[in-house]
């Protein structure tokens, strides 16, 4: 059982956790080309680029993982409707900005340093919310799904930081 607020507890399996992965990792792809497009900075114009790839190359990864598991997926036999409600209250557009409905999303970054502001706050709420996840999980299918995400995030937010900590360096 995972609680990520103490309130709502689900029992995850691993396809829910490819799943939520996966959901992640596209509003990520989302966002990272919104902002590579509206970047006036080369550098991070390619750096967003560079962001976008890698969460198309752990789409892919995660999909193919989803394959191997198909056996598995086909004797789901019901919804997990916890976890349905767990996607679509914390995680669905609720990640990355310029990725939700109207009512969620954020209006587009109006400098290449709020870009990679927003990018670091996303990169955290991933995070926050894959720790949130493990915190609990006994399963070791689904810790192994959400700490290869966690371990990618991180780096996505290393890449971020060292990119503004560059940016601000050569303001001064």
């Amino acid at each position: 059982m995972v609680s990520s607020d103490k309130k709502t507890s689900i029992n995850l399996q691993c396809h829910d956790a490819v799943d939520l992965c996966l959901s992640i990792e596209k509003e990520g792809i989302v966002y990272y080309e919104k902002a590579a497009k509206l970047a006036r900075n080369q550098k991070v114009k390619k750096i967003f680029s560079r962001l976008a790839e890698d969460e198309r190359e752990h789409s892919k990864s995660l999909r193919a993982k989803a394959k191997f598991l198909q056996p598995a997926l086909q004797k789901k036999v019901e919804t997990n409707d916890a976890f349905g409600l767990f996607l679509t209250q914390k995680v669905k557009g609720k990640i990355f900005p310029l990725t939700g409905d109207a009512s969620t999303a954020s209006p587009e970054p109006e400098s290449d340093a709020e870009a990679i502001d927003l990018g670091i706050e996303s990169e955290r709420r991933s995070i926050n919310i894959l720790l949130a996840l493990l915190e609990n999980e006994k399963k070791l299918d689904v810790r192994v799904v959400f700490s290869h995400l966690l371990a990618e995030e991180r780096k996505h937010l290393a890449a971020l930081q060292s990119l503004k900590e560059e940016l601000l360096s050569q303001e001064s």
